[in-house]
Formats: C-alpha cells, structure tokens, sequence
C-alpha cells in the first residue's frame, strides 16, 4: 500500500504545506482510500494521478477544519466529473448531517449515494484486502485513529527448494501455490510442502489529532507504520498549554518504546518554517523526535509518496 500526503500543516496552511489529507493507495489497481479532508484537498489532488472515480471511502478523524472542511468541495467535483458509484463516509456522525444541510442550502446534487458510517457506532469495516478499525484519541474534541489491517495474506512459494528439486517454472508451480498436487517426473508433489510459513499481515495505524499516543499501544504492537501528528516541539507545546496535541518527543518516545519500525509524523504547526536556518524551523521537530526514537523516520511533505511492501519496509518513492 502506498501512502500519498494530501497536506501537512496543522491549524492553516502555509505556502509549502496544505492542511490535513492523505490517501492510501492499494498496490493492485487504482483504488484508495482518503483520511481526513481539509479545505483545498481536492487542488491537491489535482497535482496527484488519483481519480475521484476510484476513490474507495473517506475517514473522517474528527470535525475540526483543517481535517473536514474540503469535503463537501471534493464532493461537489466528484459529482461534476460524472461519478456514479456509491461512496462511503467513515465520520463522527455530525459530519452527516454538516453535509446534509449543506446539500439543502446549497442546492448540492450528487449523482452518487453517500454510505455513511459513525465512526462512534464502527468496530471495524473491511473493505477488498483491508479492515478498517476506528480507536478513540484525546483531543478537544472527539478524535480517533484508524487502523488499516491486510485482511488475507497470500502464502509465498518456495521457489528456492522447486528450483533446487529441478521443478521448472510453470503450471506446476501455479498448482503447488494452491496447496494442489502435481506430478512431476514421476514424483507426486504436494503444494503445502513448497509453501513457506506466511508473512505478517501489513498493518498502519493513521491518527487524527492526539495529546495521549499510549491509547495506540494496541493497535501498534503489530503495526509496521505510525502516522501521527507532531504539532509542536515540547518547548512550544508547554509554552501553548493543553490545546489537545503532541509533541514530537512525546511520539517519538512512545514508538520507541513500542518498537514500531517506522514513525512517520505530520500535522506541523505552521510557524515551524521550511528553511532549517530559521527558528523554529522544521528541522527542530526532526531533531527533537529523532533523539527519543531509533527506527526509520519520517517527516511528511505535501506530496510525499511512501510505500509499505509484503516485507513490511516502508521507503519513499516519490
């Protein structure tokens, strides 16, 4: 699964970053799935090869701005651009009706049905090859995080011992892969013996605003990737007192000691600015979150494309 950043700046935008958006991208096909959604998403995507058609479902965090104010826009232009297919809407169950009223007061007419599904009332939503499960965060407002778990693993085929046995590439490994039975050179072949133990489901947990990551801790025993926001460096954050976010030490420490392979952070406060000479530069949240945490880490950029692959790496392709 590929992970395509939308908007990294908390709060408002800035010249370099948009606010909260990103899109997951399933790695057969074009199919993907959009969370959060702040004003100016869909200009995002128009710089992006995601289609509005193939748009799977939007997950909504929580109702502040800068995570929902685009979708009734993006709406909008998904309807003038000729979708037709249902689409579903994971959301705190005010968003239904904010986007209800608006279809009524402005005269909104979409083509297409909305599925709406409380993310309050969720448990879990699969869709293809993933479950979705919503966990609840600590914010001013009611925030949750979502899950995004491999649903099946296929097995992977011992392709080193066929080839050491003299067994060509083929129908016949086709039919092993199966866990079927072949005969070969007089030889009757069993599939469950050629196919190697499977690999761990991928797993990403996505989180909306969040003063408290320990409420992940679960969720992120068996996760590959974090997504989570780092709002401020902690002396920013003590200076601004419990306005319902974290600061990059306190995410930092918190992967580490859940062992998490790859930390991405997100959601930077607009006065962090892209030029590491200036103060406070983008650079102090790096800093600071790479001394409390050994793994891969990453700070999003508008547009930044991240890959998760069946081994479970995360790199950056583009």
């Amino acid at each position: 699964m590929d992970l395509i950043f939308l908007g990294t700046s908390s709060g408002t935008p800035t010249k370099q970053r948009n606010v909260t958006g990103l899109a997951l991208l399933e790695e057969t096909g074009s199919n993907w799935y959009l969370v959060d959604c702040g004003e100016a998403t869909q200009h995002q995507l128009l710089h992006t090869a995601l289609s509005v058609h193939d748009l799977q479902a939007i997950l909504i965090t929580h109702v502040h701005g800068d995570h929902c104010y685009g979708l009734p826009g993006l709406l909008a232009s998904a309807a003038m651009l000729g979708r037709k297919q249902p689409l579903t809407i994971i959301a705190p169950a005010g968003v239904a009706d904010w986007i209800r009223a608006t279809q009524q007061l402005t005269a909104l007419f979409l083509p297409y049905t909305l599925q709406f599904l409380s993310v309050e009332e969720l448990g879990s939503w699969q869709h293809n090859n993933w479950t979705v499960r919503a966990l609840p965060l600590s914010h001013r407002v009611p925030s949750y995080a979502y899950c995004f778990t491999e649903t099946t693993v296929e097995a992977t085929l011992d392709t080193a011992r066929l080839a050491a046995e003299g067994i060509p590439p083929g129908p016949l490994w086709g039919l092993l892969k199966k866990g079927g039975e072949a005969v070969h050179a007089g030889r009757t072949l069993k599939g469950n013996d050629y196919l190697l133990p499977p690999r761990a489901p991928r797993r990403i947990v996505v989180g909306g605003d969040n003063d408290n990551p320990d409420l992940l801790a679960e969720a992120c025993a068996t996760a590959q990737v974090l997504v989570h926001e780092a709002t401020y460096t902690q002396d920013v954050a003590d200076k601004v007192g419990d306005v319902g976010h974290s600061a990059a030490a306190r995410v930092a420490g918190f992967a580490e000691a859940a062992g998490l392979p790859h930390l991405v952070l997100t959601h930077f406060s607009a006065r962090y600015q892209a030029d590491i000479s200036a103060s406070p530069s983008i650079d102090d949240i790096r800093a600071e979150a790479a001394a409390q945490y050994r793994g891969q880490l990453w700070l999003a950029e508008d547009f930044a494309r991240y890959r998760l692959n069946k081994a479970g790496q995360l790199s950056l392709v583009g």
